[in-house]
């Protein structure tokens, strides 16, 4: 009898330690899951936030790509903008050159065409060549032999590149035929007018090599004032109805 009370004692005093060490297994076992969860959550959250400033980065460089191309296709338009106003100036400026010769040189429709030549240039070029000066020393002779005219000069090019440098062009090959006349021959200043066309008024089709090289060009027209020229001979030599007085004898 005093054994089993001995041995009931002792199964009693182990139980609560049986019992202790089970409940800190479940408390163990139940604990370490959430920790894992809570640790894969904060993963999941800095993954999203990463690729959420991945798209935003993305998104933001989309952006100014599409501003910077915007503001491009705003410039080359601003830019094409000012040539088409830059070229249409030119040619007013041209069509007032033209005007401003019938306004300068009085009663122009008296003037009559005395000889003309044609200077023709090399794709951009505005010098002239020898051949070219011999053409203006043929020209000038003529001038020599007239008192009242004027030399009307016009620029030309063929149809390649922009309006307004090909204007400049024109008016550079017309300057170089001015300057030519002028140094070389004496032909005053203001006897004589400068028009730059440009590609305006071609005499050949711009289609071909040959028609593009025909109106690369320089006209130069002499011009003579018949009724001025009239009126110095009729002053010079007095009609057969002018009869001189008589001497008294």
């Amino acid at each position: 009898m005093r054994r089993f009370s001995v041995l009931a004692m002792l199964v009693a005093g182990s139980l609560p330690l049986t019992v202790g060490c089970a409940t800190k297994n479940y408390v163990r076992n139940q604990t370490t899951p959430v920790i894992n969860n809570v640790n894969e959550l904060d993963d999941q959250t800095a993954k999203n936030t990463r690729d959420i400033r991945d798209v935003d980065s993305r998104a933001q460089q989309g952006i100014a790509q599409v501003n910077s191309k915007a503001a491009s296709a705003d410039q080359k338009a601003l830019t094409a903008g000012q040539t088409a106003d830059q070229a249409s100036q030119n040619a007013t400026q041209a069509s007032n050159r033209v005007t401003s010769l019938t306004g300068t040189v009085e009663n122009l429709d008296n003037y009559k065409r005395v000889s003309d030549t044609t200077v023709l240039f090399g794709f951009n070029k505005a010098d002239l060549t020898r051949k070219d000066k011999q053409t203006l020393a043929n020209f000038a002779e003529q001038i020599q032999n007239q008192k009242h005219y004027i030399v009307q000069v016009e620029g030309y090019t063929d149809s390649t590149g922009a309006a307004d440098y090909n204007y400049q062009l024109s008016q550079r090959r017309a300057d170089a035929v001015i300057q030519y006349l002028a140094q070389k021959y004496k032909v005053p200043a203001h006897k004589i007018f400068l028009i730059g066309l440009g590609k305006d008024k071609p005499v050949a089709q711009n289609t071909s090599a040959s028609g593009r090289a025909k109106n690369r060009r320089v006209d130069v027209r002499l011009m003579a004032n018949s009724l001025a020229e009239s009126a110095s001979s009729a002053q010079g030599n007095p009609s057969p109805n002018q009869q001189q007085p008589m001497q008294q004898q």
